[in-house]
């Protein structure tokens, strides 16, 4: 049996204050809060998704907000950079967006595509490029449109502690197609016209340390339960420990380390975030799953409040 996976369904990170989180992801760059929960592991702890107007797989990164936490570092065994996918022509708008905020910003080439490169408040390598591939981003806010509005993950660079058993994982496991190398670089590529290309760092870097600042784990996309339990029998043929199936309410997941020690999960498309709530109210209210329900009222005096505005 061979499998392939679509791409990218999620990237989860670890970062400071929930304000100054959401401040960034949805009052500067414009992403859609999709779901408000908390981490079903520590339910003290929030867990925020933002994505495109429909919370599609392959836009989603969500975030564990830790305020005065200690810092991380990006290193081997991580996602080391997330990239984002604009419409074509929409660069100059960044630019001046980033300007606008003062956010610092790098242009850098890599693979014939022009990338803007910068950090989020939290120290978490973020890059934006053009790309004529994916779904328009509907979603309308603070000034940034559907024209020029990030259309989901544009792909992802891996950092990894031994980058020819993670290259080999992502090729002959993960069903990536192998594009090229450039540089430091090997470019892999997935099926799905959103979060689908994968850029390897071919040299070790140095061991990360996981803390604010750094990415948790990256979700490769399943396309339902049946798809997700061949996944899982299969990356367990091929000599990783994987988990039993974890129910996540917006999906599940199994997890499994790579030989390059980052930690991958597999997630399902289904049912998605707008089962609990509606499509329109999506991300305004502290949604819990069942088992947390009967805490919300602790949980809430716990969690620090959080509200998605305009920043000028």
């Amino acid at each position: 049996m061979n499998k392939k996976t679509m791409g990218i369904h999620h990237i989860s990170a670890i970062v400071g204050h929930p304000q100054e989180n959401v401040d960034f992801y949805a009052g500067v760059l414009g992403l859609r809060l999709v779901k408000q929960t908390v981490n079903f592991d520590d339910p003290g702890t929030y867990h925020l998704y933002f994505g495109d107007e429909g919370g599609k797989p392959g836009t989603i990164i969500t975030f564990f907000p830790w305020a005065n936490a200690y810092q991380g570092r990006i290193g081997d065994g991580q996602v080391g950079v997330t990239s984002y996918a604009v419409p074509k022509g929409a660069m100059s708008f960044w630019e001046e967006r980033l300007e606008k905020f003062n956010v610092s910003f790098s242009k850098l080439k890599r693979f014939g595509e022009q990338y803007l490169a910068f950090d989020d408040p939290h120290g978490l390598h973020l890059e934006i490029v053009e790309r004529d591939e994916g779904e328009v981003n509907t979603w309308n806010f603070g000034g940034v449109t559907p024209e020029v509005a990030i259309k989901g993950f544009g792909g992802a660079t891996l950092f990894s502690a031994h980058p020819d058993k993670t290259a080999e994982l992502l090729e002959q496991v993960m069903g990536l197609e192998l594009i090229g190398k450039e540089g430091d670089f090997i470019r892999f590529r997935s099926s799905a016209d959103i979060g689908n290309i994968i850029d390897l760092k071919a040299i070790p870097t140095g061991r990360g340390q996981m803390g604010v600042g750094t990415v948790h784990h990256i979700a490769w996309r399943a396309s339902d339960d049946n798809d997700q339990l061949e996944w899982q029998k299969y990356v367990a043929a091929n000599g990783y420990a994987v988990t039993p199936v974890q129910d996540r309410n917006y999906f599940n997941a199994i997890y499994f380390r790579e030989h390059g020690e980052i930690l991958f999960e597999i997630a399902t498309d289904p049912p998605g975030f707008a089962h609990d709530e509606s499509q329109e109210t999506m991300g305004e209210q502290l949604m819990l799953p069942v088992q947390y329900e009967q805490y919300r009222e602790e949980l809430e005096r716990r969690l620090i409040p959080i509200k998605v505005k305009e920043i000028n």
